[in-house]
């Protein structure tokens, strides 16, 4: 039997797209949005800072003080007295503590949920080709992990400076009072506190490099799993093919993996929680010696030794919880640099940045020796194309899955720029446009139709409720193809779409989808219309049929038809064939099939699918 051999895995490579920002910055970005967010918070922070001592020593001293008046005789009046106005003391400092601790909670998850709102507006407007990069990805992942609860991150952060700031004023005055006895017992307090610091930083860094960054990708694949295994479009392929056993073991994997990392972590806690109680001991045990000691000599009284006994408790606390907020403030920076990468990545959003694209009757594309490489890919989607779309004119884009048809929609379209060469815009590069306006030449028409969970009308105006003309979106549903079953719905064009947010949402089928489809193009009424197989659900001679319909509502504006069936090619003014990334052919239908190269060789296999009670509809 072959001995088995280890395989050492190395290391995970770091995000390129990460960035450090230090502790100091982190905190100005984080209370900066807070407070610009909730400007009471000016007051009610300092509030809680002044609060806190008093609500920590203030009966250690009514205690020191009973204690001493006993032992001098004083009489049950005067006590009373005193223990009625300390109680009246922290009466007032307990219904602040109250207001400022009530006041705070919510304000800071209404912060966290504004800072989230930026990074998923960030994530929808970065340009297309970074959704598809694994590095970019990951690093929305984090920034979302870093904004996911109230405990870590940017919340977190918040929660830790001001809870270190309230730390800071009852170490102070813990200093003040135990420097009253010795200045050594503030040396022993503070070492073994720094040392308890110390080691609770370092076990911070190691969990965050060696577990919580390297599972940045496991919540990516775990959310993929979670969603596919209950996507109600992925259903039906899980039961017909008995995916159920295939996918709940690819799960166990990751949660085996996650249950390694997550165990490593825990050990790394235990031992910063055994050194912590060590340094508890020596600190304690070397201030109750002192203060005995003391004692005995007749240096201080039984009051003062219950005071310092009390404040050596408290202090030893509150400076390990001081120097502990230190070191989760260090980890909390460090997670929001995740966030903040994201954040500032520079991923072209949609920015105002460039010219206003000129409104004229007319708009010519011209594509001058454009390749381009997807990121991270050995060879280039598309080759040295050099192509024009006039205005007006019809543009059949074919060929095989995986010729580059899409590439060139993508890139038409300006979710890719090119890697080499440029596009041009009635002679003007692309890419000295603002990309917001340029958007606005071209309705779209995907493969994968995108229904939102919001009214028919919406979903075909793709605005606000306000600005959507709901007689407009009955015409182009009825244009669409769309009239029969608009009628069965007896909410008309306000019923909701899917049943994500409104129990009676209704979903479509894959052809209703596509029809919707047309309707949203319909409506936009751009001057450049792509349909990137919009109509795959569709069998062919309905596809055929559709085109027909749409190019004639479409009337005179350009349109391109991407396909890999050729139902569209009869009526377009030119055909351009892919292949391999390449354009192979290009010319009118009935020239290419004179030429008799790939492109007649596809039509003449694919034309036995546009018959029709034996009349040829292509041929």
């Amino acid at each position: 039997m072959a001995e088995k051999r280890k395989v050492k895995k190395k290391p995970e490579e770091a995000n390129p797209l990460h960035r450090d920002y230090s502790v100091g910055s982190n905190l100005r970005f984080i209370f900066h949005a807070l407070l610009t967010e909730y400007p009471v918070l000016w007051l009610l922070l300092p509030l809680g800072a002044l609060v806190s001592p008093v609500m920590q020593y203030l009966w250690s001293f009514i205690a020191k003080l009973v204690i001493d008046m006993a032992m001098e005789g004083e009489g049950w009046r005067r006590l009373l007295l005193v223990i009625g106005c300390f109680a009246a003391v922290q009466l007032a400092a307990s219904l602040l503590n109250t207001l400022y601790n009530s006041s705070c909670w919510y304000r800071y998850i209404g912060a966290r949920m504004t800072l989230l709102t930026r990074l998923i507006r960030k994530a929808m407007t970065v340009d297309f080709e970074h959704l598809e990069n694994p590095d970019v990805m990951d690093a929305f992942q984090k920034a979302q992990n870093s904004a996911g609860n109230n405990n870590s991150g940017v919340e977190g952060m918040m929660r830790t400076g001001a809870g270190l700031l309230c730390s800071f004023t009852v170490v102070g005055t813990g200093i003040a009072i135990m420097g009253t006895l010795h200045p050594g017992l503030i040396v022993l307090l503070l070492l073994t506190a720094a040392l308890s610091f110390l080691m609770t930083d370092r076990i911070n860094a190691l969990a965050k490099r060696t577990v919580w960054d390297v599972l940045s990708s496991w919540w990516r694949k775990n959310n993929y799993m979670q969603n596919i295994s209950t996507d109600f479009q992925a259903a039906k392929d899980i039961r017909m093919f008995h995916l159920k056993d295939w996918l709940l073991e690819k799960m166990r994997e990751l949660n085996r993996y996650r249950y390694r990392m997550q165990k490593k972590n825990e050990w790394l806690w235990f031992a910063a929680g055994l050194f912590d109680s060590l340094m508890w001991m020596v600190s304690q045990i070397g201030i109750y010696v002192f203060i005995v000691v003391q004692f005995v000599r007749g240096n201080i009284s039984v009051g003062d030794a219950t005071l310092y006994t009390a404040t050596a408790g408290t202090f030893f606390n509150y400076a390990t919880q001081l120097l502990k907020s230190v070191a989760d403030l260090r980890q909390r920076s460090r997670e929001v640099c995740d966030f903040r990468s994201f954040l500032d990545f520079e991923g072209g959003d949609l920015n105002a940045e460039g010219q206003k694209v000129p409104r004229t009757g007319s708009y010519e594309f011209t594509f001058e020796n454009v390749s381009f490489r997807y990121p991270k890919a050995e060879s280039c989607a598309l080759k040295d194309l050099t192509l024009t779309l006039r205005p007006g004119e019809r543009l059949a884009v074919v060929g095989l899955n995986g010729a580059g048809k899409s590439t060139l929609i993508k890139l038409l379209l300006r979710l890719y720029e090119p890697t080499e060469g440029r596009i041009l815009l009635n002679g003007t590069d692309v890419r000295t446009y603002e990309k917001r306006d340029y958007y606005r030449l071209f309705a779209p028409l995907f493969q994968e139709v995108e229904l939102f969970a919001f009214p028919l009308s919406e979903n075909i105006s793709m605005d606000t409720p306000e600005a959507t003309d709901c007689r407009r979106v009955e015409q182009c549903l009825r244009d669409a193809g769309f009239a029969d079953k608009l009628k069965e719905l007896k909410d008309g064009v306000m019923t909701q779409v899917l049943k994500v947010i409104d129990d009676e949402g209704v979903d479509f089928s894959g052809g209703e989808r596509q029809k919707l489809a047309l309707a949203r193009a319909l409506y936009k009424d751009a001057p450049v219309v792509v349909l990137d197989e919009p109509t795959a659900a569709l069998d062919a001679l309905a596809e055929y049929r559709l085109y027909q319909e749409f190019d004639r509502l479409i009337g005179g504006k350009s349109a391109v038809y991407i396909s890999h069936r050729l139902s569209s090619t009869r009526f377009c003014d030119h055909v351009a064939m892919f292949q391999s990334g390449k354009m192979v052919e290009y010319g009118t239908h009935d020239e290419l099939l004179k030429k008799n190269g790939a492109y007649a060789e596809m039509f003449r296999i694919q034309a036995q699918y546009y018959q029709e009670e034996g009349g040829a509809l292509c041929g």
